[in-house]
């Protein structure tokens, strides 16, 4: 039996606390906050050229560093003395992550694609197979979490639910895998939905991501847990 208590037992800081000002997101900085705060930290992963896997949100590196080139095109070397959004912090390998957090607090991953399938997946798996702190790994595409049921069945995985905007295509594909294929453990949903007939509702809910105010106080009894991004100044009541 999987335990999922740590998805439902303490609010998740989206990509670290930061404010994109001072701490920037998915940085060292941002993680060590959630590590001081005793907060489980939601971030994102993409793979580089050389099989490098590096934690920032973007697949381009224009909003964070300025830099207009994607990510699936470069290596560790091409970016690794890059600064984010002017400061001297800079885009942390996932490696550098585990390390530093090694346990402390949980971990959900979210998987990106944009590369060939299944890369990123076989990559993540060689460093969390050994990691021994508590991790979920996560994506908005079915097909990664069905990869993780059949590869590392014993992972805990989850499917991002999009909003209401999303195409009828991508509506449709979730609906269609999401009992029969994924099977997933926890579903992340964003709270911007009008309609919740794809969310199952006998597993774990996360809605995500709370920016004000406003959005925690309307959603804190709607999910099971919620995904904060403005962190510092929210009061969770």
């Amino acid at each position: 039996m999987k335990d999922l208590e740590f998805l439902k037992d303490t609010v998740i800081a989206h990509r670290g606390i930061h404010d994109n000002k001072n701490i920037v997101e998915n940085s060292i900085p941002a993680f060590k906050e959630c590590i001081k705060e005793n907060i489980p930290i939601e971030l994102d992963v993409h793979l580089l050229k050389d099989n490098e896997i590096v934690v920032i949100h973007d697949d381009n590196l224009k909003r964070l560093t300025g830099l207009q080139k994607r990510l699936k095109d470069l290596t560790y070397n091409d970016i690794k003395d890059l600064k984010l959004l002017k400061t001297n912090d800079k885009i942390p390998t996932l490696k550098e992550v585990l390390e530093l957090v090694d346990g402390k607090v949980p971990l959900i991953i979210e998987l990106k694609y944009d590369n060939l399938p299944f890369t990123l997946e076989k990559e993540l798996v060689k460093q969390l197979d050994k990691y021994k702190g508590k991790f979920a790994v996560k994506s908005f595409h079915p097909l990664i979490i069905y990869w993780f049921k059949k590869n590392r069945p014993n992972y805990i995985r989850g499917l991002l639910v999009p909003s209401n905007g999303v195409e009828f295509k991508r509506k449709i594909l979730h609906s269609m895998i999401l009992s029969f294929l994924a099977k997933p453990d926890f579903i992340s949903a964003d709270i911007r939905r009008n309609n919740n007939k794809l969310i199952k509702k006998d597993i774990p809910v996360l809605g995500w991501t709370i920016k004000t105010q406003e959005d925690y106080d309307n959603n804190k009894y709607k999910y099971t847990n919620l995904i904060i991004d403005d962190f510092k100044n929210i009061k969770r009541k």
